[in-house]
């Protein structure tokens, strides 16, 4: 039986690394020195704006795009296809280190 496959919101620290990423990217998400994720896909990079846009998936539909508090926080929002255990991974990584993203 295949895992369910979630969308998870992950905020990665360097904001000039997610503006490279593309919906359809595979990339492994790092906390410190090791890998959270591994080979999952972007399934949208939400742009960031002052009001409630949308943003366009991968597979066509939208999702909010980040709002100006979201912005001043640091770094960038991507919404990655994982199976749920990765996703509360990824979710209890981000509370206790930054996340970084490398390509596939």
């Amino acid at each position: 039986m295949a895992e369910e496959i979630v969308r998870a919101p992950v905020r990665i620290t360097d904001a000039a690394a997610v503006r490279l990423l593309r919906p359809g990217d595979r990339v492994d998400v790092l906390a410190a020195a090791r890998v959270v994720a591994s080979g999952v896909p972007v399934v949208a990079v939400p742009e960031p704006s002052g009001g409630q846009g949308t943003s366009v998936t991968s597979e066509g539909s939208n999702l909010p795009t980040a709002d100006a508090d979201a912005v001043t926080t640091g770094g960038a929002l991507v919404v990655l296809a994982v199976p749920r255990r990765i996703a509360a991974a990824l979710s209890g990584a981000a509370v206790s280190s930054p996340l970084a993203v490398a390509l596939c």
